[in-house]
C-alpha cells in the first residue's frame, strides 16, 4: 500500500519496483496532478482518502479499512521502494507459516540531494506489518501547527515481536532539496512541543524504535550527531554529500532545541513573548 498525494515525479518509480507484489493499493488524498492516472496505467488499485481532521489519519486509515487479499502489508511512501533482495526476503517472510514475528523494521538506503549515502547516519522504518496485529496510535499530536493528514514520525505498535530485514528499502525523493528542509522546518515544530510536553513526548518515544529511544536522550544534540554520522559512521566516505546530509540533520536538531526554549519562554508568559501564530502548511 503505498499513499500519495501529488506524487506523479516518484510514483512510477515506486510502482516499478512492485511488479513482482501479487497486489498493489495506491492510497490517495485527492492528487490534482496526474498520480492516479500513473498508478493506475501501471495497473495499481486506486483507493482515495480525504482526512476529517480526526484521528484516524492516513495510515491507521489504511489498515482499518482498505481491504486487501494478504494479512502481510508493505506500507510505502511515493519515495521508496524495494531492492531485488528486499522483496525475496519478505516473501520468505510471508510464506512461512512457522513465523511468529509480527512487524519488521526495514534499514534505509537513503538518498539525500541526489546522491546515495552509503555511510552515516542510517535509519529503520517499521513498514512490513501482519494485518491486525499492529496499530499507529492516537497520540495527543493532532493539535500542533503543520499537522496533518498523515502520522508524524513515530513507529506502529505491534502486539508481538519485531524483527529485521537484511536487506534494503530504498528512500529516493525526487523533489527538490528545499522540500527536505521544508518537512524539517515542521518537523522541528513539532520535536520542540514534544520537549516541553514529557507525557506526550513519552507516548511518542515508546512507539520509536530502539535507535529513536536511544537518540532522543542524547545530550548536545547537534554536535554529538554530526560527529557520529560524518566521523563515527564514516559519512565523510560519501563525499560532499556525506557532509551536507550529516550537517543538514544537525541544524534540524539545533532549530529544535532553539524552537524549544522560545517556547518554554512563551508557556512561562515572559515579558516579550507571545504565541506563535498558526500557519496552514498544507
Amino acid at each position: 500500500m503505498i499513499q500519495t498525494r501529488n506524487e506523479e515525479k516518484g510514483i512510477s518509480q515506486c510502482l516499478a519496483a512492485l511488479a513482482d507484489f501479487d497486489e498493489v493499493i495506491v492510497v490517495d488524498s485527492n492528487s490534482n496532478d496526474r498520480t492516479v492516472e500513473l498508478a493506475q496505467e501501471a495497473g495499481a488499485r486506486v483507493v482515495n482518502f480525504t482526512w476529517n481532521g480526526a484521528f484516524p489519519q492516513k495510515k491507521q486509515w489504511q489498515l482499518e479499512n482498505v481491504e486487501t487479499r494478504h494479512d502481510w502489508l508493505l506500507m510505502l511512501d511515493a519515495d521508496e521502494y524495494p531492492t531485488p533482495d528486499l522483496i525475496t526476503e519478505l516473501a520468505s517472510i510471508a510464506d512461512d507459516p512457522a513465523e511468529e514475528r509480527v512487524a519488521f523494521d526495514l534499514p534505509i538506503a537513503y538518498y539525500f540531494a541526489g546522491t546515495r549515502l552509503e555511510h552515516g547516519h542510517r535509519v529503520v522504518k517499521r513498514s512490513f506489518l501482519r494485518r491486525g496485529e499492529n496499530a499507529f496510535c492516537n497520540i495527543d499530536l493532532l493539535h500542533l501547527p503543520g499537522m496533518g493528514e498523515v502520522e508524524a514520525h513515530y513507529q506502529p505498535r505491534p502486539s508481538g515481536p519485531v524483527g529485521r530485514t537484511t536487506a534494503l528499502l530504498v528512500h529516493n525523493d525526487a523533489d527538490p532539496v528545499r522540500t527536505w528542509f521544508d518537512r524539517h522546518n515542521r518537523y522541528s515544530d513539532w520535536e520542540a512541543y514534544l520537549r516541553n510536553h514529557p507525557e506526550t513526548r513519552n507516548s511518542v518515544r515508546a512507539s520509536k524504535s530502539r535507535q529513536g529511544r536511544r537518540f532522543d536522550a542524547v545530550p548536545f544534540k547537534p554536535l554529538v550527531f554530526f560527529l557520529y554520522s560524518y566521523l563515527l559512521r564514516r559519512g565523510f566516505l560519501d563525499g560532499r554529500a556525506g557532509f551536507d546530509y550529516a550537517l543538514a540533520l544537525s541544524t534540524y536538531y539545533w532549530q529544535i532545541g532553539l524552537k524549544s526554549r522560545e517556547l518554554a519562554r512563551v508557556e512561562r508568559g515572559e515579558p516579550g513573548t507571545e504565541p506563535a501564530k498558526e500557519h496552514n502548511h498544507g
